[in-house]
């Protein structure tokens, strides 16, 4: 059997693979750069899919914890003309089979699954050297040096493991998103709280959107999307946060004030979020004693499939490690193989997703792809974006 794993990345992926391994009876460490559980905000909602997600937290022994956490009436949709009026609103009845939960409850779910001294906090990976045999050598940031059988990249984007796979890296999609919130929304801000209503909102033109999703406590957590380039952001004055929401509301002049509310009424300081993306397909030959998984694999435009699939492959990868535990080169060829597939068709659907909400026909290639109409009066109304600039 492998002697010793490490897992570079804390996230739901890593960690999932960890508790997989550990029901098993496999040791692993998990090293993360973070200092602590909570040194940093761990994102919003998620949807979790029954033909992923959900199937990884039953291979975990995790099902009954995560329906704990479900965030009731998340999976109500709606979409929105720019002026307020509503394009489609479907509610959660419960059957949509995408139960939408808080990654940070999902996170700590995984992490007190695991036992004690599972995770190195702190423990940021600046090196990983092969050393022959599928071995490799890690050197940390604090000083600390490792060496492993086997080497789990799950260390997102911008990972330190991928290189000793494959040259890609990832690329700007053309997009980039301004994250907002606001809180105690029902109180302060009734109407945009009616606007969002009790799961996900949708407002697009083409090349421009805003999309914003309820979360417990009263908290509308919102994206402003715009299709601009790699420096387009540079010109917003994140030292003047309400400059700066002032300027971002602008490139949505005309737009319903429920609507514009949600980045010129936010709390603190909007945090810019360029989309970048993997070459699709992306893949790479068997390499002795290391793999990928998550984004640090796949990585590509949001569309509610990053956090499912990377648990996937931490449930996989995991159970292919159970299954060839004296053959480690058998398990990573197990592993990779559908998760290339898989990952390549999820890749392609994130495209068509980004197409639909951003595209020339938007609003109404979403509403096609949700299966509806854009009503006739909704289509005259319907303008090109802005130019989109922020001011100031």
């Amino acid at each position: 059997m492998t002697t010793s794993i490490a897992i570079v990345g804390a996230g739901l992926g890593g960690l999932l693979l960890a508790r997989v391994l550990h029901l098993h009876g496999i040791a692993a460490t998990v090293y993360e750069a973070d200092a602590a559980a909570d040194a940093r905000s761990q994102g919003g909602m998620l949807d979790i899919h029954e033909h992923d997600g959900q199937r990884a937290l039953k291979a975990a022994g995790l099902f009954d914890a995560f329906t704990s956490i479900i965030h009731r009436g998340g999976e109500a949709t709606r979409v929105l003309a720019k002026d307020g009026a509503v394009l489609l609103d479907v509610p959660d009845d419960g059957s949509g089979g995408r139960p939408e939960v808080p990654r940070a409850a999902l996170r700590r779910i995984l992490l007190d699954s695991l036992p004690a001294g599972t995770v190195r906090w702190g423990s940021k990976l600046v090196a990983a050297t092969p050393l022959g045999g599928g071995r490799h050598a890690l050197a940390f940031a604090d000083g600390t040096q490792q060496a492993v059988d086997l080497l789990v990249g799950a260390d997102g984007a911008w990972s330190r493991v991928r290189p000793l796979v494959s040259g890609a890296r990832p690329a700007y999609a053309g997009f980039t998103f301004v994250e907002t919130f606001l809180r105690d929304a029902d109180r302060r801000f009734p109407t945009s709280a009616q606007a969002v209503g009790g799961g996900a909102l949708f407002a697009l033109l083409p090349g421009q959107g805003i999309l914003a999703h309820r979360e417990p406590d009263g908290v509308l957590h919102a994206y402003l999307a715009f299709q601009q380039p790699h420096d387009w952001a540079d010109a917003i004055d994140l030292a003047d946060p309400a400059g700066a929401k002032e300027g971002l509301a602008a490139a949505f002049d005309g737009w319903a004030p429920a609507l514009t509310d949600l980045v010129r009424a936010a709390d603190g300081v909007p945090v810019v979020r360029r989309i970048h993306a993997l070459p699709a397909g992306h893949r790479w030959e068997r390499v002795p004693g290391v793999t990928l998984l998550g984004d640090a694999a796949h990585l590509m435009a949001p569309s509610g499939d990053g956090a499912n699939l990377a648990m996937l492959d931490g449930a996989e990868l995991g159970q292919a490690i159970a299954a060839h535990p004296d053959d480690p080169e058998a398990a990573l060829a197990a592993y990779e193989a559908p998760m290339f597939a898989r990952a390549a068709q999820a890749a392609a659907g994130a495209d068509a997703v980004l197409e639909a909400c951003f595209g020339a026909d938007a609003p109404g290639s979403l509403l096609a792809f949700f299966g509806a109409a854009l009503p006739a009066e909704a289509s005259r109304a319907a303008a090109p974006a802005p130019d989109a600039q922020p001011a100031g």
